[in-house]
């Protein structure tokens, strides 16, 4: 499948923006944001984030025009993007991850994206939406080839959690925790399990925060 850059639009992105913070204040009864990451006019980030949701692909619009005010992209799997173009007016690209060397052009892609000034990509690195667990995720490779091959780019994991205990209306839970520095001489399969290790303490603050 042919790769499908970013092309954003600045009406589409204040409209989907629009659009999400309605959806957000329909659909919960409050969304709930802890924050440990506040990038400044320098900084250049990748943030990874767990996929659970079906939220999760508008959130990353949300929170970027809401918190963090970047030049923001994400990678989004080639078949969602052929079934939802406007994605790419809003800051996505695609990545086939049935297709290693496709995969490959997609995370260069984004490290070029992100040699712009106060540029931010948001990535998924399960691939998929996952059922909802507490165990450690499992990452496809494409985060830890990022951060070995990235420099002065900060890595900020993020969780998503939909609590439906406390209400008939759920909550929203976002957890942004800080940036993460392993050492790059390790292998990528460390790298890999390190980052999974972040999602997963995240989600269980967010579990102890909830029925402390």
């Amino acid at each position: 499948m042919k790769f499908i850059p970013a092309k954003e639009s600045r009406f589409i992105i204040w409209f989907f923006y629009q659009y999400t913070s309605l959806l957000l204040k329909r659909r919960f009864r409050k969304v709930h944001i802890h924050q440990e990451y506040f990038p400044d006019s320098n900084s250049r980030t990748v943030y990874f984030i767990n996929h659970f949701y079906w939220w999760d692909g508008l959130l990353p619009l949300y929170l970027n025009k809401k918190l963090f005010k970047q030049k923001a992209r994400a990678i989004m799997e080639d078949k969602q993007m052929q079934e939802y173009s406007f994605f790419k007016r809003i800051g996505a690209f695609s990545i086939n991850l049935e297709d290693p060397r496709s995969s490959i052009h997609s995370l260069r892609y984004a490290l070029k994206s992100l040699k712009r000034k106060h540029s931010s990509l948001f990535i998924y690195p399960e691939g998929k939406i996952v059922p909802v667990s507490f165990s450690k995720p499992e990452f496809k490779p494409g985060l830890a080839w990022l951060y070995a091959n990235s420099e002065e780019i900060d890595f900020v994991p993020i969780a998503f959690y939909i609590d439906h205990s406390k209400h008939h209306k759920p909550d929203l839970h976002v957890s942004i925790g800080k940036s993460v520095n392993p050492v790059k001489t390790i292998s990528k399969n460390e790298l890999t399990e390190f980052f999974e290790t972040q999602i997963e303490s995240l989600l269980l603050d967010i579990t102890q925060k909830i029925h402390s």
